[in-house]
């Protein structure tokens, strides 16, 4: 776990710093400060990812991501896009992310031009009175055991319990806000920061045990740009099943007034 001493590097410094060609290929180095355990935290693989494919079709906005955790990688990364197919309104990038050879991840984009349509339906509202972000608990004390990555964000406890502390529910509902003001918001940022709380199944421990995610669909149901000045974020993750050592999991993601931002589902493995 990195302490006081450990040089960190900002989120918009690591984007900045991966430039991927018109192909959508390019490499990144991925510091300590960004892993999880042993392998870099999902959230910024899939930033990075969206970063590539952005690059391959960067004319139209996104829709979806469908990521598949494969290993775990960390250091020197490389990642390839490939356009799959590009429509008249639609286009689909997939991206690998590779690292000392091994494959770590598979990412499939669904990109989809704006269409004007008869149809207008929205039934995403935000939980009532929550509490505001400065009245809430700290996910992760200062000075206490946690991974890596979580330092980068500001994450405080508004729904559920604590993790590891053999909650009733498998629920998180947390305020998160990237700590990195100069993050600019947009899909890659959203990406980031939806990945950023640890699998609901998780405040439902009464021991030490490892969790990981292993498949992140999320979708796109907002302006990914659309962000408040305090630049805060609402999630709620909650765990429909967990069972054989497997959770299903939903997410949802909102911006501090309210806007559906994303929604998700993650395949979760669970060792306890």
């Amino acid at each position: 776990m990195p302490g006081a001493h450990m040089k960190e590097t900002s989120f918009s410094q690591l984007l900045a710093g991966f430039q991927p060609s018109s192909g959508g290929e390019g490499e990144v180095e991925i510091p300590a400060d960004w892993m999880q355990g042993r392998t870099t935290y999902g959230g910024l693989t899939a930033a990075i990812s969206f970063k590539a494919a952005e690059r391959v079709c960067p004319d139209l906005p996104v829709r979806s991501a469908q990521i598949a955790f494969i290993g775990p990688v960390g250091g020197a990364v490389s990642v390839s896009s490939s356009l799959l197919r590009r429509g008249k309104n639609s286009a689909f990038v997939g991206v690998d992310v590779t690292g000392e050879g091994n494959l770590a991840a598979r990412c499939l984009f669904a990109f989809g031009k704006t269409r004007t349509s008869d149809l207008a339906h929205q039934d995403m509202p935000m939980p009532h009175d929550l509490p505001a972000p400065e009245g809430t608990t700290a996910l992760f004390p200062d000075g206490g055991m946690r991974p890596n990555f979580t330092r980068h964000f500001n994450m405080r406890l508004a729904e559920g319990a604590l993790p590891m502390s053999g909650g009733e529910a498998p629920l998180l509902g947390l305020w998160l806000r990237h700590k990195d003001r100069a993050a600019e918001a947009g899909p890659a940022t959203v990406l980031a920061i939806a990945d950023a709380p640890p699998p609901a199944a998780i405040t439902m421990f009464q021991r030490p045990g490892a969790i990981s995610s292993m498949t992140w669909m999320a979708e796109f149901v907002g302006d990914p740009s659309a962000a408040t000045a305090a630049g805060w974020y609402y999630a709620r993750h909650s765990s429909e099943t967990i069972k054989d050592g497997y959770a299903a999991q939903s997410m949802s993601l909102w911006t501090e007034d309210g806007a559906p931002c994303l929604i998700g589902r993650q395949t979760v493995a669970v060792f306890v």
